[in-house]
């Protein structure tokens, strides 16, 4: 048995996290500050911009202006709460999109699950 969440840990939160972390390196926060408002070492920090960890997933367009709106927020003064509840909106997202359902069938063919929900 391989629930559809075992995916959300192993690759999309990940991918997510890179793609935070990319945004507001980009942005000039320095990468101890974009550590501390993800909740991250600045090692793991180092490991999502060199693609060593979440750069296994692309996303949608629409996906990725809901990540960079995040980014956005986090570069500012967003709190803990707000921070959560817009990383689970982008998490739903992907889930209604396919993508999770997509891979999730990659590891376990005869899965129907994400497809009734």
């Amino acid at each position: 048995m391989r629930p559809p969440c075992e995916i959300v840990v192993q690759k999309v939160l990940p991918a997510i996290r890179a793609e935070l972390a990319r945004i507001m390196l980009s942005q000039g926060l320095p990468q101890q500050q974009v550590a501390n408002r993800l909740g991250l070492s600045k090692a793991a920090v180092s490991q999502y911009i060199s693609a060593k960890r979440g750069g296994e997933l692309t996303f949608s367009p629409q996906i990725q202006e809901k990540i960079n709106e995040l980014a956005q927020s986090l570069a500012g003064n967003l709190t803990a709460n707000d921070a959560v509840s817009s990383l689970c909106v982008v998490c739903k997202g992907i889930q209604s999109s396919g993508l999770l359902c997509r891979e999730h069938l990659k590891k376990q063919d005869e899965c129907t699950y994400c497809l009734k929900n």
